[in-house]
Formats: C-alpha cells, structure tokens, sequence
C-alpha cells in the first residue's frame, strides 16, 4: 500500500471500504487531514470543495469537531486548535522515544549549534518525531508530524536496509504513480520527474552531483557504513547526515536521528568528518538510555467519554455526529504503557461497548491509523499524526493564547494582554493582547516594554522568582494575583493572573486593564479576576497538550 495523504484515504474510502466502517468517522478524518494540509485554517466552503462533501456534511463535522475542542470557528473559518494535538500525543506517548530520546537530541543540537531531528518509518516514507531547530533567519521548517519520501531524505535509506520486497514494490508503485511527490506536501515536488522510479532524484539532486545515483545504490551504502547523507535531495543547499537508532531487543532500527544544516555552513563531505562522529557518540547515548529505560507505567486512561459523547448528542441532537466523536476517543485510549491493547482493554478505556470500539478500530485500520497485529492487539501508526500536529507543532505561546484573550476582552468588555519577563529581570514585555471598542481604552502595542515592578503583570511575575520577595510579592504570590491602582499611570487599574506551564513554573501572565472610572477595586477582584481565572485556565490546558511533545516558545 502506497503512502498514504487525505486525497488517498478518500479514494480508499470509496473504494473498497469495510462494510462495518464508519462512515462519519471515515469523512470526519478527511476533514481534519485537509484542515492538516491547508497549515490548519480552512473555510467551510473550501473544506467543501476539498473533501467533496455536502456542506451540511461539513457543518455538522465542524460542528462535532468543535464540540471536541479540536476545532474553533474564526470569524467564517474553521481552525484547528491546540487540543486536536491529543491524538498525536497518544500516538507518541505510546511510541515512548520522544520522551526517552529528545533530551539527547536537544543537547546534541545546543553542542552543535545545528538542528537536529528524529525520524520514525511510515511505510515508504519518514516521519519526523522530534525537531531541535535553531532560531535562524536561514533554518530548517520541517515539522514534528511531516512525512517526507524515503528516496529524498538520508533516514529513508537506513529504514530501507530493512524492507522486504513487498516494502520495494509499493516503494516503485508510488513513485510510478507520484513521480512529483504531491502526495508529500511538506516537500517541494521534483521539479523535471525522471522516468525511472528507482531514480533518487530531481533536477534540485541533479545539481548536486548525486544524479548518477540511484535510490538502490544509496541503500546499499547505508547497509554497508551504518550512515546516511541526504546531499541536496529535498531542495538545492539542504544537507543532512544520519545515523540508525537501533532497538536494544531486536536490534532493528528504532529511529534514526539527524543533523541537519545547509551547503553555507557545511558540506555534505564536511558532514561526515566534522558532525557524524558527534553524531555517533549521541546515538551511541539514546541506545544505551533505551537498554536502561524502566518498563513504562500506564498512565491513567481517558474517562468518561462514552458518557461524555451521549450527553452531547442528547444535547444537540442531529448536529453532534456521535459516532464521530466515539470513533475519535478511541485514538485516545492509547499512551504510555498503554501502546498494544486488545478490543476488550479499548473497550474498558473509553467506557465504549466492545462493538462500537470495534467498528472504530475497523475503520482506523482501513484508514491507515491503526494496526492489528497477530496476538489480537492494536497499535497507533505514525499516521496519527497526520490529525492537526503538524500546524500545531510550531505554536507559540501567544498565538495559543490569542483567541482566548479576544474571547475574554469581549466578555468583560476591557482589554487584555499576555506578557512575559525580560531576561534581566526587570521590564515586562507585551507579547499578544485583545482591546475593546470603548471609547477610553488601553492600547498597548505588541513588544512594548515597562517597568515589571510597576505592573500588575510584572509583579505576577516577579512573584515566581527564587530571590526573596518583598512584602507586596509575597503576598501576590500567597493571593495567586496582583492588583495594581493607579501605579503606573492616573486612572489605569489593572488585575494580573500567572500562566503555567506543564511543570507548574509560571510562563506568562495574564492581566486585564480599566479606567478607576469604571470598575472599584473590589469589582476587579469579584468579577473580573474569576474569569481571568478561567482564561488562564483555558491558555494552561492549551499549552499543556501542545508542549507534551514540542517546544512551545513563551514569545
């Protein structure tokens, strides 16, 4: 079976399609794959066209999908949201090698002053599980979730030393039938296809001397040094060299990890001397903290959510697409400790009788997303993360936070605005913010700096520090906010909150501002500090899903 995008899986959806799939669950993942496709955003009507669906179809998925929290609608567009990245994050919590490997990974990218990527084979491609990027003006855009072909890419010929020839053969039937590679969207198509599928290269290959090579050729090196290097496959000036991370019980290949630069910097020949032994002392690192790793703990399984999705159909009735929903939190009930379970243990896990969860995994199989294996297991594929990851995976903490302090300013009809410390300590600096349509309002731009002790955002922030704490922060710190009455300017009151990250460390803080005018100070406390409460909360559980497995700036 060839690699599969969305416009695959539709075909295979209407052709050939198990009897017993689910069919709003078949269409529900179309839609979240060209969401995917289209970097996240998508209006109805192109979701329409897209996926050749009624619009009423595409209503009541959105519909359903935004019920999940998976989707938000932005004025006419729909919009992944950070919460869609839970599906990927089952998938990689049961994968364990992010959690296990991405600490070498980043070191060896801080050492290197490169970045530095981990690989997991997708049938005939490669699929990106890790990304320690450098912030550059010139660097490299794949994301954690990309799917690359096997040929352009430096781990596809280590994951080939171990196919079989059926892996060949639907290796050759795709580039027969992609001979631009348009079903790989994360990398430019081959600009003048070769007639020959063994073939390696485009035109972009062709200029760096590696034309006379074939795919086959590249293998065989790769089997015979134990490396890789990818000279200009992907685009003119992009070089990479890799090394296989090998799976302490069966000495397959796990994962490869890769150094990544560009022809400035380095050579491809400058790649093997210069990087490739550094490389090798890490790999050589990731494969001893696999021997040593402790069995993994299960971590709790969802609750709830077969309860949870017929109270929302008996709520809205024909407009939430139950069998969607249930088919979805089954990918769910995968994770950590929790990477084979049989139908019965999916069916305990998300509280679904055993013949919905069953049609589920059905149609997840034929889709692509889950494997059966012999022992009457299912496991999550790489293919999850096709759901939202890749859009997502490169967020930043403003943009998170962005549709939730609109959401907030239009509440409580006053501004808000998220800021985080400046490295020396001592100003705060504007990060993302929401104003009003009132007439006196506070308009502070993005990437405006004040003093940080004269802020209610400040001081939130200074509370979370280790030096000692004058007596206003202590208390700030003991009341979980600050309030600050006419400090900084005549007039301007304004009440903070502290944003969290995953370890509990305060990020960000988040304040709303109003005129003295308007609001008493105990307005402030009783009415506005619940529901910045209750954004902070939103932003956390944002930032928490989406940080599990990527680095989410705070600016």
């Amino acid at each position: 079976m060839p690699a599969m995008t969305a416009v695959d899986a539709d075909a295979r959806a209407g052709a050939g399609t198990p009897v017993e799939a689910v069919g709003p669950l078949v269409r529900g993942v179309a839609v979240l794959r060209r969401l995917t496709e289209a970097g996240g955003t998508l209006s109805p009507s192109a979701l329409e066209r897209a996926t050749g669906l009624a619009r009423s179809t595409v209503d009541r998925i959105t519909g359903t999908l935004g019920r999940m929290g998976y989707v938000r609608l932005d004025g006419r567009d729909v919009v992944l949201t950070p919460r869609v990245m839970e599906l990927g994050n089952a998938y990689l919590a049961a994968l364990r090698l992010p959690a296990l490997l991405d600490a070498r990974a980043d070191a060896l990218a801080d050492e290197l002053d490169e970045s530095v990527s981990l690989a997991v084979a997708d049938l005939d491609g490669i699929r990106f599980i890790h990304q320690a990027t450098r912030r550059r003006a010139l660097s490299v855009s794949f994301r954690i979730g990309d799917l690359l072909p096997a040929e352009r890419t430096a781990p596809g010929a280590l994951f080939a030393t171990e196919w079989a020839e059926p892996d060949w053969t639907r290796w050759r039937e795709r580039r027969a039938a992609d001979v631009q590679d348009a079903t790989f969207p994360a990398v430019p198509p081959r600009a003048e296809p070769t007639g020959d599928p063994s073939s390696t290269t485009s035109s972009t290959a062709s200029s760096s001397g590696s034309s006379s090579d074939s795919f086959t050729d590249r293998v065989e090196r790769a089997r015979r040094d134990g490396w890789a290097v990818d000279d200009q496959l992907i685009e003119p000036g992009l070089v990479a060299v890799s090394v296989p991370v090998r799976d302490p019980g069966t000495g397959r290949v796990a994962c490869v990890a890769s150094v990544v630069s560009h022809t400035s910097r380095h050579s491809a020949a400058d790649l093997r001397t210069s990087l490739l032994p550094r490389l090798r002392t890490a790999v050589e690192a990731m494969e001893a903290d696999l021997r040593t790793a402790p069995a993994p703990e299960p971590g709790p399984a969802p609750a709830g959510l077969a309860t949870w999705t017929t109270a929302s159909k008996h709520e809205l009735g024909r407009d939430f697409v139950e069998s969607l929903a249930r088919g979805l939190t089954v990918l769910t009930a995968f994770g950590e400790g929790r990477s084979a379970l049989s139908l019965t243990e999916v069916a305990r896990a998300t509280g679904l009788s055993r013949a919905t969860a069953r049609r589920a995994l059905l149609t997840h199989e034929h889709l692509g997303l889950v494997a059966a294996h012999p022992d009457r297991t299912f496991t999550l594929t790489p293919r999850v993360l096709d759901l939202g990851f890749p859009p997502l995976s490169r967020t930043t903490l403003p943009r998170l936070a962005e549709p939730h302090l609109r959401a907030l300013a239009d509440a409580v009809r006053e501004p808000t605005a998220l800021a985080v410390l400046t490295s020396d300590g001592k100003e705060i600096q504007y990060t993302a913010g929401a104003g009003t349509s009132r007439v006196l309002t506070v308009r502070i731009t993005v990437g405006t700096r004040l003093p940080a002790p004269a802020t209610s955002l400040g001081r939130v922030l200074l509370a979370d520090t280790a030096a000692p704490l004058s007596p206003t922060l202590t208390e700030v710190r003991s009341q979980g906010y600050a309030l600050v009455d006419e400090e900084l300017e005549s007039g301007l009151r304004s009440i903070a909150v502290p944003v969290r990250d995953r370890e509990g460390r305060t990020v960000a803080a988040l304040n709303v501002s109003t005129h003295a005018a308007r609001r008493t100070l105990r307005d402030c406390v009783q009415n506005l500090l619940p529901a910045l409460h209750a954004t902070a909360d939103h932003i956390q559980q944002d930032l928490h899903t989406a940080s599990r497995f990527a680095h989410v700036p705070p600016s």
